[in-house]
């Protein structure tokens, strides 16, 4: 694709960028196959290749619309258009920019204003978002049934965390609405790991990935909580305590991953930022690595008795990360019974803060996806990060549950 970027933005880093990504795309369509949003709109604006268009006339200079808004709004930023994509466009990255400077240029509405700032600073906030979550428990029953579907009537506990015990550490991020929504995540995870021999570990001060406020358009913002968690994390880094720093949510293992490349142009904490997307793994990496002795754990305790289990891997995880195959690897070796989940490279809809921002598109996909994974009847649906679980547990008849906290309960019970 050819390209000539308007002066507002072709000399800075930013567009030197979408420039490179620009004129990588062949407009060859594959990624039309493959767009949630195309298939259910039907409309060549609302595809990847459609918003490549848009975005390239508004980095050119051209007039930029709420049409323009409205049609980057909608992407899910699933990227099964990179997993297609022949020519290998980072549309993630390009997207990111796009939505920067349409943000910039384009008024939102009063609503729209008040909704996305209210996201941005109730969610990555641990203690705010659970003092209001606990309240909208209490006024639950008096919620219409539209929101009261939205908060879980009951929520797990987090059970024992084994204390730090073995030569051999790693760091967790904790996050910002899990500790709430699914406090037994981690704690599952870090008992996995304990009987790996390996010590599970929090920085206390890091939270938020930093992909809420990020996605949302506030991208300053967004690149303080980076900041932050890289400074919890780097005497630790420093004085070799850990060896890597485990996400349990794939959504923040992305973003993490991404900080070298988010904080490349920060002369301060670039070298720190790529040392850490290096050393950040998604908890899936990190057992397969040690399949050795989980294998051993497995073949003393296997017995007969075979769960269902329907895996949704997240878009974060298979085209994000690009890990495939590695969860379901994991599950069928610990005695899990795999279903086959129709049109798996699909979105199920969460796309962090999508179900709120766009919540009919997000039904549909929603209820597209829990028809997939519920067609081969299975007994519990599992996935791999937070927001689609709590997603899922919207629109499914059976139970969602992390897959790490059903590998702990197989080790546990057997």
């Amino acid at each position: 694709m050819q390209t000539k970027l308007a002066d507002f933005i072709k000399n800075s880093p930013e567009g030197q960028e979408a420039d490179e990504i620009l004129r990588s795309c062949v407009h060859c369509g594959f990624c039309l196959a493959t767009c949630p949003t195309y298939q259910l709109l039907g409309d060549e604006l609302d595809s990847p290749r459609g918003r490549i268009y848009l975005m390239k006339q508004l980095l050119e200079g051209q007039p930029v619309t709420e049409k323009t808004q409205l049609h980057l709004d909608r992407c899910l930023t699933c990227r099964a258009c990179e997993t297609t994509c022949p020519s290998g466009v980072r549309y993630g990255a390009l997207v990111d920019i796009g939505r920067g400077i349409v943000e910039k240029q384009v008024k939102r509405n009063l609503y729209s204003e008040v909704m996305r700032f209210t996201l941005r600073k109730v969610l990555p906030n641990a203690l705010l978002f659970n003092t209001l979550f606990k309240a909208g428990q209490l006024v639950r029953p008096m919620l219409p049934s539209s929101l009261k579907k939205k908060i879980p009537a009951r929520l797990g506990t987090a059970q024992t965390w084994p204390a730090a015990r073995h030569a051999r550490a790693m760091l967790v991020l904790d996050g910002c609405v899990q500790p709430a929504l699914a406090p037994n995540i981690n704690a599952a995870c870090a008992r996995v790991l304990d009987r790996l021999g390996i010590s599970l570990i929090k920085a206390e001060k890091a939270g938020c990935c930093g992909a809420v406020t990020f996605h949302l358009n506030a991208q300053t913002e967004g690149l303080d909580y980076m900041r932050r968690n890289i400074d919890a994390w780097w005497p630790y880094v420093e004085q070799e305590k850990a060896e890597a720093i485990v996400m349990t949510a794939s959504g923040c293992g992305v973003t993490v991953k991404d900080y070298g490349h988010l904080l490349s142009h920060d002369r301060e904490y670039a070298e720190k930022a790529a040392t850490i997307s290096a050393m950040t793994k998604d908890i899936s990496e990190i057992l397969l690595t040690e399949k050795d002795r989980l294998q051993k754990l497995i073949e003393s305790k296997k017995d007969g008795n075979q769960t269902k289990l329907a895996f949704h891997s997240p878009c974060t995880l298979q085209h994000g990360l690009k890990i495939r195959g590695t969860v379901e690897q994991i599950l069928v070796a610990t005695g899990f019974d795999l279903t086959v989940v129709p049109n798996a490279h699909l979105c199920c809809g969460s796309a962090g803060t999508y179900s709120i921002l766009q919540p009919e598109l997000s039904q549909q996909l929603l209820k597209n996806k829990v028809d997939a994974l519920q067609s081969g009847q299975p007994d519990q649906i599992a996935t791999a990060n937070i927001g689609c679980l709590t997603h899922l547990q919207n629109g499914a008849a059976i139970s969602v549950k992390h897959w790490i906290e059903l590998i702990d309960q197989r080790l546990s019970a057997l």
